[in-house]
């Protein structure tokens, strides 16, 4: 009996956020209510309480737990979290090690574009996100760090702002990748991404 409630009591959580991202993602963060999300999910304000004290916890959540996930993140003392395969991928150096891990971080940017999208929308009008995406970013700088260090390339004082470097132009294309008009392919970009990794982070 105490596994069936913890069970519905996961679902019910898991189905909170789905109902949250999906608002916040066709009506906007500023236009959606906690009603709207309780009643999306098919339960009550009440119920939506007993999992997050606010729509900006909820919204917390799903950077923490719904990014992380896609992008393989675990739970760090020094960075809050660690993506190890991209440490070990800045580590390693090679073109190829590079380019595979943009190639696979780019698979999942349908699931990674909405959540940093409505998390720098929220930030605007909700103050406890101010800094949520930009720590998440810097999360990822610091493993970029991780990897140079690992590796002994260049001085310490370069390592983070290389950092800062890739993971911005890696942002920018993410974000825009589908919006703008560079006269690319889906390859070809990653292509160029990956040379410009290579040629800051080598």
């Amino acid at each position: 009996m105490a596994n069936l409630r913890e069970t519905q009591k996961r679902m019910t959580r898991r189905l909170l956020l789905e109902s949250g991202l999906e608002l916040f993602r066709a009506k906007g963060y500023a236009a959606t209510t906690v009603d709207d999300i309780a009643t999306a999910a098919g339960t009550t304000r009440v119920t939506f309480y007993a999992y997050f004290s606010s729509r900006s916890e909820l919204m917390k959540a799903l950077i923490d737990e719904r990014l992380n996930e896609a992008l393989q993140r675990v739970r760090s003392a020094e960075h809050g979290s660690t993506a190890q395969d991209l440490v070990a991928t800045v580590a390693d150096g090679t073109p190829e090690a590079i380019t595979a891990w943009l190639r696979r971080t780019a698979d999942n940017w349908p699931v990674i574009r909405p959540i940093i999208r409505i998390g720098r929308d929220a930030a605007v009008i909700d103050p406890e996100l101010t800094d949520l995406v930009e720590r998440w970013l810097e999360e990822a700088i610091g493993d970029i760090e991780d990897g140079l260090t690992a590796a002994g390339r260049f001085e310490p004082h370069q390592r983070r702002f290389r950092g800062v470097l890739a993971m911005a132009q890696l942002d920018f294309v993410a974000q825009n990748w589908d919006r703008a008009d560079w006269k690319l392919t889906r390859d070809q970009m990653l292509d160029e991404l990956g040379a410009s990794w290579v040629r800051l982070l080598t």
